[in-house]
């Protein structure tokens, strides 16, 4: 089966630790030894989240005094996919020896009349108390907004349209190649009127883009792997219960944060109804029992499931 899975920017760097290449690298070896089990039977793609690593680049940006100009957020986006990418890379290159593996830069199309620009909303870079953000969005012209009990930079985050570089991933899939690709979300992109592609000061958001992808790839699977183990009913309530199972309209009924699991629950659900696959959210160490029907959120056409019984 062909899989496309994605790992959040926090199972990279955890909320609280130092941003260290040591640690994160040591983070990317973990994430990699829960997923390569699954490389042995099928192809995979993997994607991932940079929402910390590109915040903490801007920062650093922001505050060469070298630069007349602090880099751009597609810039950035792109030195995060090579960063994360090359981590990634080699831990899945140790642990799948004599297997391909590859870890591609590439772009996602978004559109520039998109209503996103004039609403920032995509979470980057570390997180800080009320003051301190108020205080950092009044001296470096940032919008901030609130990231549970703490506060956060928002950028703009337009709708993916489509993966730019599919049929190179698609050509490597043929060769039973391991992908790293779509890094962020992807390096955000518009086409101009001469059909030329230029970036944009953005963040796409990851799981919406990797979903998009999974359908350009006739992905038989989606997995959203991240920090917690399901999607919970009644979040933020008294009672809050995990879904273990569900389709696309029964999850469509809930409510969920806009700037955390809303896009992950709206990923899958728009796989699911495009393509009649299975999709699912839930921890990165579960990714195999994800699989085998035994943990997270489930998500198929008729809200049922059953371990090897998704392929189309």
């Amino acid at each position: 089966m062909r899989i496309v899975i994605a790992i959040g920017g926090n199972a990279l760097l955890e909320r609280g630790q130092r941003p260290d290449a040591a640690t994160q690298q040591a983070n990317a070896v973990r994430a990699v030894q829960a997923l390569a089990p699954l490389a042995a039977d099928h192809e995979i793609v993997i994607t991932h989240g940079n929402g910390p690593q590109v915040g903490m680049l801007a920062l650093q940006s922001a505050a060469d005094p070298g630069l007349r100009i602090p880099y751009p957020f597609d810039v950035l986006g792109a030195q995060t996919q090579g960063m994360i990418g090359y981590w990634l890379l080699q831990a899945l290159q140790n642990a799948l020896p004599g297997r391909q593996v590859a870890a591609i830069l590439d772009q996602t199309l978004v559109s520039a009349a998109d209503p996103a620009f004039a609403r920032p909303s995509k979470f980057v870079g570390p997180v800080y108390d009320e003051a301190t953000g108020n205080r950092l969005a009044a001296e470096r012209g940032w919008v901030v907004a609130p990231d549970g009990a703490s506060w956060r930079r928002v950028v703009p985050s337009p709708l993916p349209q489509r993966i730019v570089e599919t049929r190179i991933i698609r050509s490597l899939l043929f060769e039973r190649t391991v992908v790293v690709c779509a890094g962020g979300g992807g390096i955000p992109v518009v086409r101009d009127e001469d059909g030329r592609l230029r970036g944009v000061e953005a963040v796409v958001d990851k799981d919406l883009a990797t979903a998009v992808l999974a359908e350009s790839l006739d992905a038989d699977a989606l997995l959203l792997l991240t920090d917690v183990p399901a999607v919970l009913r009644g979040f933020g309530g008294p009672s809050p219960e995990a879904i273990s199972r569900a389709t696309p309209a029964e999850l469509r009924r809930e409510r969920f944060p806009a700037g955390s699991m809303g896009p992950k629950v709206e990923a899958v659900c728009r796989f699911t109804e495009l393509t009649g696959g299975v999709a699912a959210i839930g921890a990165l160490d579960d990714a195999a029992a994800i699989l085998a029907g035994k943990a997270g959120t489930i998500v198929t056409p008729a809200g049922d499931y059953s371990a090897g019984a998704f392929g189309r």
